[in-house]
């Protein structure tokens, strides 16, 4: 199973769709907040709410099952940064969450906390470590979770 994670792509419409239409076999997307877009934009991802998304509606944080994955959405703006990953981890752990897909950051991340797997897909807009926008594709198959960064 395919599912595409995007994350800050602050209103860039193109960016989002060409992900779209080149992975047409995708399971699912997950965009992890600052979409700027309106809430009806973009039906297709499972959005939630990011530190610049003024359009009502969107939720802080998600809990989502995609083909048998227990999936902790969030853009962790309201985590601290120096302990992001470890309350991250524990968090979707509570929850019985094997992933969590987050942004925020603007930086690609991809690590194995406490038994949870981490994803930030980093930013399909502007990566703030200097390296081209990105995001993520993750693979769930028989029981295993594999990243890969993709840039736009």
């Amino acid at each position: 199973m395919k599912i595409v994670v995007v994350s800050d792509s602050h209103g860039r419409i193109e960016v989002l769709q060409e992900i779209l239409d080149k992975h047409q076999d995708a399971s699912a997307f997950i965009h992890c907040g600052d979409i700027e877009l309106p809430n009806d934009y973009f039906n297709e991802y499972i959005k939630v709410r990011g530190n610049n998304d003024y359009y009502g509606g969107l939720e802080e944080e998600r809990v989502v099952s995609i083909g048998g994955l227990k999936v902790l959405v969030t853009h962790s703006h309201q985590y601290v940064y120096y302990s992001r990953l470890e309350s991250l981890a524990k968090k979707a752990d509570r929850l019985g969450c094997q992933l969590v897909c987050f942004g925020h950051t603007h930086v690609y991340h991809d690590s194995v906390e406490e038994g949870v797997h981490l994803v930030n897909p980093g930013s399909c807009w502007h990566n703030r470590d200097g390296r081209m926008p990105s995001y993520a594709v993750v693979t769930f198959e028989n029981g295993n979770i594999s990243v890969e960064r993709m840039e736009v």
